[in-house]
């Protein structure tokens, strides 16, 4: 088992991972009855996009001992109606500064990002516009 989650009324959840025992919430969003206090189920999709394609270029940066620490990532979820679902992601990743790559470098951590488990999970249908901030 991955986690479990529990459903607290008010259109708020608390999912547990069973591995760590940490806790995340979600609330719907203001624009579907919610209150938005906290990520949203499709925030969560959004932000964890971002977070395994950094995650995977991580660990290339680890095979190739480059420190890509810094790296961060700038998500916007677009939301479409009938049915209500997430029709596109912009992603921008921006590189440290202070992280200098050649050609060869960068396109092996943008494959890498391009092509993370979550992104390959997510249907072809939905537009992806991914893009990389280098120094």
């Amino acid at each position: 088992m991955t986690a479990t989650t529990v459903y607290l009324g008010d259109l708020r959840c608390e999912s547990t991972h069973i591995l760590s025992g940490s806790k995340i919430y979600t609330d719907a969003p203001p624009d579907n009855q919610g209150k938005g206090a906290s990520f949203s189920p499709t925030d969560l999709v959004a932000t964890a996009t971002a977070t395994c394609m950094l995650t995977i270029m991580g660990i290339k940066a680890r095979d190739h001992n480059w420190n890509i620490n810094g790296t961060r990532a700038e998500v916007v979820k677009i939301m479409s109606d009938q049915p209500r679902r997430i029709s596109g992601l912009s992603i921008t990743v921006h590189m440290p500064e202070a992280f200098i790559a050649d050609d060869k470098c960068r396109t092996l951590l943008e494959n890498a990002a391009r092509n993370c488990p979550v992104i390959l999970s997510l249907s072809s249908d939905m537009h992806k516009d991914i893009r990389f901030i280098w120094s």
